[in-house]
């Protein structure tokens, strides 16, 4: 009787994992230990290669950016401890040097106590840019602008029925104005009375403004502003003759940052990867404090606004949140997209200076050789500039879903070759330590 063994069929000669009879396997306890071993170690690093694979990661981009007409909000919450609220004026102005009257803002002024009472708040009101309303009045009353033109924004055209439509009224042709001696609606309202009360409060002006996206600036100065010629200045009467209350620019910035502020949730995500792109690094101005014992002083602040957009996972894009005519959303919600948590917001890095308007050197700063110039107008001053490019920030994974798969295989190989060479060498120790003891 003869036996005929079955032919190999093709795939059978190119089988490269041959196989051992199980009679000639030999399984000893030190091998099972190891198995063990490297299956929870396998199991152990298969995890860890899967939690890679489910991190994400931010990917910076930088490109040119083309956009064309956009908006920025710029918010703010800055603290003024000795300057009244009714000195205090905000102008907003672009790069054409025109004061911009009809930006869209939400400002508050929250008067403030003095520092040696405490400095709580007294009250808040909203901040009208440039323009101010008045008590009612009898229809047919029309006030007296005392030799000044009407203002354009006047509630009654050709008449000044409010103290600060008077002062509008002088601001225009460069007249200062003092505490309203002998005008009539000044009297009416207690402007000078008003003012004596507050000489010795402070002032937080806190909101937001939403700008022209171009070269410009905003400035907190005392007194009512106007142009003389091509200058911008302020009325510095009341500041300087103050009845003996020392007001200073010294001030404290709470806030600031332009555009929106990214939700703690992405801040959280984000920080607890080890990034450093967060709301602190984004607005490095955020809780700092200039003072100053001098009235007339300046502070500058030059600030460089690179634009910043934040797309999570899987965004893609189906139009710029930019798009939606401005007037159509709310203060604070410009730049934030519905379409999954895109975000379109600024960063920006500063420069900060500070001078004496009475010249001289800075020697008491360390610095002889440095001369100030003189004259000036007081006050805190905001210059920002658009740069050209844009930073993208992409929400990624850290590694796609085939290095994830070659990373397991890659665990799994080397773990089973790793344990078989440990195997191999400890039966070979156990089996040289036998023949020792049996010869």
């Amino acid at each position: 009787m003869s036996l005929t063994m079955p032919a190999k069929s093709r795939f059978g000669r190119l089988d490269a994992f041959t196989k051992t009879v199980e009679d000639a396997r030999i399984r000893t306890t030190s091998g099972g230990i190891v198995t063990l071993a490297s299956v929870l170690l396998i199991l152990i690093l298969t995890w860890s290669e899967y939690a890679d694979y489910r991190r994400l990661i931010i990917k910076p981009e930088l490109i040119v950016d083309k956009g064309r007409g956009e908006k920025m909000e710029i918010h703010m919450n800055i603290s003024f401890p000795r300057m009244p609220c009714e000195l205090l004026t905000l102008d907003v102005m672009d790069v054409s040097g025109e004061v911009q009257s009809g930006v869209m803002h939400g400002v508050n002024k929250v008067r403030l106590q003095s520092e040696s009472d405490g400095g709580r708040e007294i009250e808040t009101k909203a901040l009208d840019l440039h323009e101010e309303g008045g008590p009612h009045l009898n229809p047919d009353y029309c006030g007296e602008c005392y030799g000044a033109p009407a203002p354009s924004n006047a509630a009654k055209p050709g008449c000044c029925n409010t103290c600060a439509e008077v002062r509008d009224a002088y601001a225009s042709v460069s007249w200062s104005f003092g505490r309203g001696e002998g005008v009539e609606q000044c009297q009416r309202e207690h402007y000078s009375e008003h003012l004596d009360e507050q000489r010795r409060e402070g002032c937080r002006i806190e909101g937001g403004i939403r700008v022209n996206k171009v070269i410009g600036n905003f400035h907190f100065a005392p007194g009512k502003s106007f142009s003389n010629g091509n200058m911008h200045v302020h009325d510095l009467d009341n500041y300087f003759n103050s009845n003996g209350v020392e007001h200073t620019f010294t001030h404290k910035i709470h806030h600031l940052r332009f555009g929106p502020e990214l939700p703690k949730s992405v801040v959280e995500k984000v920080g607890k990867k080890g990034m450093a792109w967060s709301n602190h690094h984004l607005n490095p101005l955020d809780d700092t404090e200039q003072k100053t014992d001098e009235k007339p002083f300046n502070f500058m602040y030059f600030v460089k606004v690179v634009s910043t957009a934040y797309l999570p996972l899987g965004w893609e894009r189906t139009g710029s949140i930019l798009d939606i005519p401005h007037e159509l959303v709310e203060l604070g919600g410009y730049g934030q997209g519905d379409d999954g948590g895109s975000i379109e917001t600024h960063q920006y890095s500063v420069t900060s200076h500070k001078r004496s308007l009475t010249g001289g050197d800075a020697e008491q700063e360390g610095h002889k050789e440095r001369l100030h110039a003189r004259g000036g107008i007081p006050g805190v001053f905001f210059s920002y500039d658009i740069s050209p490019m844009k930073v993208i920030n992409r929400e990624a994974r850290a590694k796609s879903f085939s290095a994830f798969l070659v990373g397991v295989c890659a665990v799994v190989g080397g773990t089973l070759t790793v344990a078989a060479a440990v195997d191999r060498v400890l039966y070979e120790g156990n089996q040289r330590i036998r023949k020792m003891h049996t010869s």
